[in-house]
């Protein structure tokens, strides 16, 4: 089961937080349990491994190995939490080279992300001769860069198969009644899967959101929902300190009013990148509020121990570092002896590299906490879909309670939507004509 340690925090708090923290943790733990804090709407994830719709679970299944069989390639069409989690995901328990491998699944592309032309041209030319299935995953569907690249997807499919044959290969993620995504897959016959009212899009990962596209890359969901659903068990059992959710939002707070502002995350597999991209969204978009929250950074180790390495070893002293521990690689390797051994490596010969990834791991949390950089270790029980499950449930029940310790609302975000409304209006919208007279007045200035 997954832990959270941490290491000579005593070096860096003056004063014991447990104790201080640990009525404020109750109340919020409560706040989630019965949906009763600020966001209670959205607190639907709580619950949501025990909860889940068995029948469009069912569902998701049989449309994963429909796509199996007549495709050879999924876009996925989405943004943020549209993609970042069923991304991770992937990356992390099939590989980053996934689409490049040998397999039975199909090919799976994350499109309408951005809103480059080149990125966009590029995946229809990898799609030339290539028979493709489309999940596109809007709660409204009018949310622009994954609107304007299903159209392009959309408009690829009827040409290919016409509007009959695309029919059986679109597949709507949206709401479950309403909306212009919703009402459009009613009209032309697609098969829809629900985001549900009472989960946020960052929240939505073990919804149909993320289990579809993952399904499709050939993860076993049943395993991945039990994982979660035994974090959830433990954290609803477990209102205290023997809750690693707890341990790691007390932390992280006690850090945060310690001075320490930033977390960044690492990792020491680069298959888990994603995953450290779907973590910056969760927590960046939930506690980066009213002036206030953490901000979340990422590195992958040992990489940018090269790079930012430098920054976190001597730069300024406002930094934490969180590492995810994933355990044993599924291949060892061993090194091989060089009977020359003109790189002085012959000491390692015959060592695995798990153990020289560990000793570097251990070397660089010895520097970084002499650096004073406190670090935090989380603990994952393995580099499976199980144990990723855990993982993706603690970090969102640990989320939730933090944001409730710092007194926003995890679960709205009114600065996401400023950016989108200057770009209606700067795109001509129709309703954001004095707007866009305004900014483009400012743009000129």
């Amino acid at each position: 089961m997954l832990d959270v340690k941490l290491f000579q925090m005593e070096t860096f708090l003056s004063e014991p937080y447990e104790d201080s923290l640990a009525p404020l943790l109750k109340s919020a733990h409560e706040r989630l349990q019965d949906g009763s804090g600020l966001g209670g709407d959205f607190t639907g994830w709580v619950h949501l491994p025990r909860d889940y719709d068995k029948e469009e679970f069912a569902r998701i299944k049989a449309a994963a190995a429909k796509i199996q069989g007549n495709s050879q390639a999924l876009v996925v069409i989405g943004i943020g939490g549209s993609y970042l989690g069923a991304r991770g995901v992937i990356d992390c328990l099939c590989s980053p080279n996934y689409n490049l491998k040998k397999k039975s699944t199909p090919n799976v592309y994350f499109m309408g992300n951005g809103l480059s032309a080149d990125a966009m041209q590029e995946v229809l030319d990898l799609l030339e001769g290539v028979d493709f299935s489309v999940n596109v995953i809007s709660k409204s569907g009018t949310t622009t860069e994954p609107a304007v690249a299903f159209r392009f997807f959309r408009a690829e499919l009827e040409k290919r198969y016409g509007k009959e044959g695309a029919r059986e290969r679109i597949f709507a993620t949206t709401d479950k009644a309403r909306g212009a995504l919703k009402s459009l897959a009613t009209a032309e016959g697609w098969e829809t899967f629900v985001v549900p009212d009472e989960v946020g899009g960052r929240y939505s990962v073990l919804t149909a959101v993320g289990l579809l596209p993952i399904a499709v890359a050939g993860v076993d969901i049943g395993a991945l929902m039990g994982g979660a659903a035994e974090m959830m068990d433990l954290c609803a059992a477990k209102p205290s300190y023997e809750c690693p959710a707890w341990r790691y939002a007390a932390a992280r707070t006690a850090l945060y009013r310690a001075g320490k502002p930033i977390e960044v995350l690492a990792c020491y597999d680069p298959a888990f990148r994603f995953m450290l991209e779907w973590w910056k969204q969760l927590y960046g978009e939930s506690e980066g509020k009213d002036g206030k929250g953490l901000f979340p950074a990422s590195v992958e180790f040992t990489a940018d121990l090269h790079s930012m390495g430098q920054y976190m070893q001597d730069g300024t002293r406002n930094i934490f570092e969180t590492v995810v521990r994933l355990g044993a690689s599924e291949h060892q390797l061993y090194v091989p002896r060089d009977e020359d051994d003109g790189d002085g490596l012959n000491f390692l010969a015959g060592k695995p590299m798990d153990f020289i990834r560990d000793r570097a791991m251990e070397g660089t949390l010895l520097a970084h906490t002499e650096g004073g950089v406190p670090n935090l270790i989380v603990e994952a029980g393995g580099k499976d879909a199980r144990s990723l499950g855990q993982l993706i449930y603690f970090f969102e029940y640990a989320c939730g309670l933090s944001g409730y310790l710092l007194e926003v609302n995890p679960f709205d975000q009114p600065g996401v939507e400023a950016y989108k409304k200057n770009m209606f209006a700067l795109l001509g919208k129709p309703g954001y004509e004095e707007r866009k007279a305004e900014l483009e007045a400012k743009l000129n200035k």
